[in-house]
């Protein structure tokens, strides 16, 4: 596999892109947004400018991953020389069975459809297309071009030689895949959410205050960020979208959301993409300017 179509120049979509371009992949990074595009762009070539000045590539090697990554607004065009298409759109599961529909009907026969999917069922977006076994999920964790794990998932019909080969693909890129099996939250999400919904509930119910809990995170269990940070970081209309899934797909009360961070997504408080979560943030940034800023 030399070509890689990646459809979404979101946070993880351009991370993915990255990463691949960075490791001699050909690259066509995809979104209806010019100006999504743009600023994908921009935050690949700062993010490599910092590998630069840490001396663990040099400018040259910056040059030859630019050179390797084009941009689309056209998924069909965008798509139809790919060997691998990793989406990574919005969590919403209309919107991911939509864009498998068309994909399914734009790549070429032999290409592999992966989706970035955090918790969403790989089975049912394969079932939607005429290529259930090629379909599986490549979980990538934020930041793309720094974190290590990647999940890969298979849906109830991916082949094993897919598998094999994503396994493969994901070792080359410098990570360390883990094969889980479809079952919703997979193993990170159904492990890290009920954590992150816990602690919300931990501040809903007055126990401790936004601060004071992810120091006990932090301290209390060698944790690099509390969960409130954390949650703000992932984004708390992602958290919320997960916690659904996860309730939906189990039936189990363990996993419904807090009503804090329901009212939260609802009041537009997201974390960091919206500049106010259970922190406030400096705009367009992630430095923190007010700590425990929840009221």
């Amino acid at each position: 596999m030399k070509n890689i179509a990646v459809i979404g120049a979101g946070t993880m979509g351009n991370g993915i892109a990255h990463v691949f371009a960075q490791n001699g992949f050909n690259v066509t990074l995809i979104d209806i947004s010019a100006a999504a595009l743009e600023k994908a762009l921009a935050t690949i070539n700062r993010n490599l400018d910092r590998l630069v000045t840490k001396e663990r590539i040099t400018e040259a090697d910056k040059a030859a991953t630019l050179e390797r990554l084009t941009t689309a607004t056209d998924m069909n065009a965008g798509v139809s020389n790919a060997d691998l298409v990793v989406e990574a759109a919005t969590e919403n599961v209309d919107l991911k069975l939509k864009i498998f529909q068309q994909l399914d009907a734009a790549a070429p026969a032999s290409a592999i459809l992966a989706t970035n999917t955090s918790s969403i069922s790989i089975t049912k977006i394969a079932a939607v297309t005429e290529r259930p076994t090629q379909v599986i999920g490549m979980h990538f964790m934020n930041p793309v071009p720094i974190m290590k794990l990647v999940e890969v998932i298979r849906g109830y019909a991916t082949s094993d030689e897919v598998t094999t080969k994503i396994m493969a693909l994901s070792k080359q890129l410098g990570k360390a895949p883990v094969e889980v099996n479809d079952y919703p939250g997979f193993v990170a999400n159904r492990i890290l959410m009920p954590m992150i919904n816990e602690a919300i509930y931990t501040l809903f119910e007055g126990v401790a205050g936004v601060e004071e809990i992810d120091t006990v995170m932090k301290l209390g269990m060698a944790h690099p960020m509390g969960p409130l940070h954390l949650a703000d970081f992932i984004g708390l209309d992602v958290c919320l979208s997960i916690l659904r899934v996860l309730y939906d797909g189990f039936g189990n009360p363990k996993y419904a959301p807090c009503p804090l961070l329901v009212n939260m997504v609802m009041a537009g408080k997201k974390g960091i993409k919206s500049g106010e979560g259970f922190y406030s943030y400096g705009h367009g940034t992630k430095e923190l300017i007010v700590s425990g800023s929840f009221k």
